[in-house]
């Protein structure tokens, strides 16, 4: 809402004393400049550039935006540059308090003020996908007639939250996670800045990568932690706020495990051969430390994506599903209950029979192809659709399968010098069993008995 005569006074008492506001707060970006990270959303001539500036541009004037992406990245703060660089009328609104009673009062107030005298509105509302349906509806001639500039925030994905609508008429922007060296640039200008603690304290180097561990990308939590620890720091009167004072204060022990290191790909391996090796509880501990140690949780979906392909297979048809829907359901919601769809595939995984006899399969198939045996395709395998393929002799004689009793037709489809290879070798191990008897009787059917000396198939348990 627009400041009344309790919110001015109040803010007036933050600007003359700082260290009445959360550090947070105090060290919000004044300028785009000063923000951390969303380059790509602030270069030369970008919505949010525009929006700071004068507007100019005559019917190409700025569009509304909808900046998505998860807590602590910046969309408040983004506004909050708005709302102090622009030259426009600026207002506030949060779904989680506001209803359409407050929208039409904003948009008539917008309306009021453009035609007034000529002040164009920017309307500011986070946690958009709290609105409802008919919530969203009454923004839609506001955005289209241009009578306020919508910058809506939403931690939701969109195209689930957001009707099409008003989808259609802003620009999407999605903001994307802050690195390390982003949230370290600005812890260390927190400890500094003359807004922030003013050099009261230092931060050595474990206690900083803690810091960044727990802050999970979160530049909010980054700063929230950094204020508390140096408080407990100087209440013990101690310049420099060590690990242990770290820890008590956010009563997180910091788990040795460098992202970037050793540790990284070691504890990510044990998580995976744990998997292989069904050990659910080794691999829901190995989880746990990555989650603890604040790694990115779409690495951890890839990892488990992988896995279930590597070695898993058909055995279990629906393990890559699963993970696939795990990375799919993390992208969307983000930790902390990331970890509970994380902890959902890893348990699916380790427990599903193991087969890696699609991984198998494609390695041998690409070594072959490494070693040149390759070949022409079988001219009746050939594209005949074009002018002349049929006097090349392409696509001749084709059996169509469908065609065929049983939807088999027993014709050569590999090149000659691969003609009798036999890749994919399935196991008996869980549904695997199924395919390795549908793949003997379709082999038996094209005439391909096994001739390549290949090892027989392992028996399930």
């Amino acid at each position: 809402m627009e400041p009344d005569l309790f919110t001015a006074a109040a803010e007036d008492r933050q600007e003359k004393d700082p260290s009445s506001s959360p550090l947070a707060v105090r060290m919000r970006p004044r300028t785009l400049d000063e923000v951390v990270g969303q380059q790509h959303l602030l270069k030369p001539g970008s919505p949010l550039r525009r929006l700071v500036g004068d507007g100019s541009g005559g019917p190409a004037g700025p569009s509304s935006v909808i900046l998505w992406g998860p807590p602590g990245i910046g969309k408040t703060t983004l506004a909050y540059v708005v709302s102090k660089a622009t030259n426009k009328r600026f207002v506030e609104l949060s779904a989680i308090t506001a209803g359409v009673k407050e929208v039409r009062a904003v948009i008539e107030s917008a309306r009021r003020a453009t035609g007034g005298y000529g002040k164009e509105t920017v309307l500011f509302l986070d946690e958009i996908h709290r609105f409802s349906k008919a919530q969203q509806d009454s923004l839609l001639p506001a955005v289209e007639n241009r009578w306020v500039t919508l910058i809506a925030a939403t931690t939701e994905n969109p195209y689930f939250s957001i009707i099409s609508p008003l989808l259609s008429r802003s620009l999407l922007l999605t903001l994307e996670s802050l690195t390390d060296d982003d949230l370290r640039g600005l812890l260390r200008r927190a400890l500094t800045d003359e807004r922030g603690l003013r050099d009261a304290v230092t931060l050595p180097e474990d206690a900083e990568e803690h810091l960044l561990r727990i802050a999970g990308g979160d530049a909010r939590r980054a700063l929230t932690a950094l204020e508390a620890a140096a408080g407990a720091a100087l209440s013990k009167q101690e310049e420099e706020i060590s690990l242990l004072t770290l820890e008590e204060t956010v009563d997180r022990a910091a788990v040795k495990y460098d992202r970037d290191g050793d540790q990284h790909y070691d504890v990510a391996s044990a998580l995976i051969k744990s998997i292989r090796g069904s050990d659910v509880d080794a691999a829901l501990h190995y989880l746990a430390r990555m989650i603890e140690a604040g790694e990115d949780p779409r690495f951890i979906a890839r990892r488990l994506m992988i896995s279930a392909s590597e070695d898993i297979g058909l055995a279990d048809p629906t393990a890559l599903p699963t993970a696939v829907a795990a990375a799919q359901a993390v992208a969307m919601i983000g930790f902390p209950e990331a970890a509970l769809t994380l902890s959902h595939a890893t348990i699916a995984l380790a427990l599903a029979p193991k087969s890696n006899a699609a991984t198998l399969a494609i390695s041998a198939a690409q070594d072959d192809v490494r070693k040149g045996l390759a070949g022409p395709v079988p001219a009746h395998l050939r594209d005949g659709h074009y002018k002349g393929a049929a006097k090349l002799g392409h696509a001749q004689g084709y059996v169509y399968p469908h065609d065929v009793p049983g939807g088999i037709a027993a014709q050569q489809y590999a090149p000659d010098a691969v003609r009798d290879k036999r890749y994919y070798r399935p196991t008996r191990y869980g549904a695997e069993a199924r395919y390795a008897d549908v793949a003997d009787r379709v082999r038996e059917r094209l005439g391909r008995p096994d001739t390549d000396g290949g090892a027989s198939a392992p028996d399930g348990p």
